[in-house]
């Protein structure tokens, strides 16, 4: 180990900041490998993890992954320490998606707007829950769009009607979803009968994470719960207007997923420091004929990589997490 070493510590803390990201149903595909003679951290995507009918082309799990490698800048930058990436490092290994490179900050400003993020990483979660018609001040959209250009992303803010153009992908898809066994079975797979915390596995969507069931379709809220497993969910009227956000990448490989799951992380860390509740939308995107729809035909935007629902309201409840030692590999 050399005298700028990161450490075991250090990266053990990292990993763990990492681990709050935001993954499809929770699955958190990731596992990280720290050499500790080294400065590095290895990021991998675990295709154990994966979703075979929703995601075949590990799209999804890339934004997860990204969203992961975003939270490993933000630990780092907080502790005084510069989080280079490397993205895709080896191309015989499609699974090997990032070496982060760890070095102490030379300038101790140079990652303040990142470690201003780190207290908004705990307490982000995503929300099932109703959010109020408020409409959200420019000035904070503003600062989401400038997150997404950051780290190579575009951000828009949709009109009246592609917003209930959008709206009605998501129905589309819960209809598709219902025709589709695999894919309802896949989805079984990571939803948890679990109404307490610290009571179940460590991964998947808890049903105490579900949110009420809505009165009517007005937001476009996924309902983990469409069998009705769950007793004593309450019923709630959600909001009647709806702002949602639209991420989306120039082109489509799995470079561009990756800086998408980064400037996904980035929106969702701004948007919960400036006091909004997230919900990110993949629902319609699961089908390449609604994700080519959801598209502005009007922008320059080529891909779109994630929908977010925005707004005032519950922050959601937290969802459970690996430990760390089940994720990370010192060698």
């Amino acid at each position: 180990m050399t005298l700028h070493s990161p450490g075991t510590a250090l990266v053990t803390s990292l990993v763990e900041d990492a681990t709050t990201a935001p993954s499809m149903h929770n699955a958190q595909p990731w596992r990280f490998l720290h050499r500790v003679a080294g400065d590095t951290i290895e990021v991998y995507a675990d295709p154990a993890r994966s979703m075979p009918r929703a995601d075949p082309r590990h799209r999804a799990l890339h934004l997860g992954v990204g969203a992961a490698v975003f939270n490993l800048r933000v630990g780092a930058a907080w502790r005084g320490w510069s989080a280079s990436v490397r993205p895709l490092p080896d191309a015989e290994n499609p699974w090997f998606l990032a070496e982060v490179t760890l070095r102490r900050a030379t300038d101790p400003g140079e990652s303040d707007d990142l470690a201003a993020l780190r207290p908004a990483l705990w307490r982000r979660h995503t929300s099932r829950h109703p959010f109020s018609d408020e409409r959200i001040p420019d000035a904070i959209l503003d600062r989401l769009r400038s997150a997404a250009l950051l780290e190579g992303a575009h951000l828009l803010l949709p009109g009246p009607w592609h917003t209930d153009t959008l709206r009605g992908l998501v129905h589309d898809a819960e209809l598709s979803e219902a025709m589709d066994a695999a894919l309802r079975a896949e989805i079984t797979n990571w939803t948890r009968l679990q109404d307490r915390r610290g009571d179940g596995p460590a991964d998947g969507i808890p049903s105490y994470a579900f949110g009420p069931r809505q009165h009517g379709v007005s937001a476009p809220v996924r309902d983990f719960d469409m069998p009705r497993r769950v007793t004593g969910r309450s019923t709630a009227d959600f909001e009647q207007r709806p702002q949602i956000v639209i991420l989306g990448t120039a082109d489509d490989r799995p470079l561009d997923w990756l800086r998408a799951g980064q400037a996904m992380q980035r929106v969702l860390l701004q948007a919960t420091f400036d006091g909004l509740a997230t919900s990110p939308i993949s629902q319609p995107l699961e089908w390449p004929e609604l994700r080519e729809t959801a598209r502005d035909p009007r922008s320059a935007m080529g891909f779109v990589q994630m929908l977010i629902r925005l707004g005032y309201g519950p922050v959601g409840e937290a969802t459970p997490r690996r430990p760390v030692a089940d994720v990370l590999n010192l060698v």
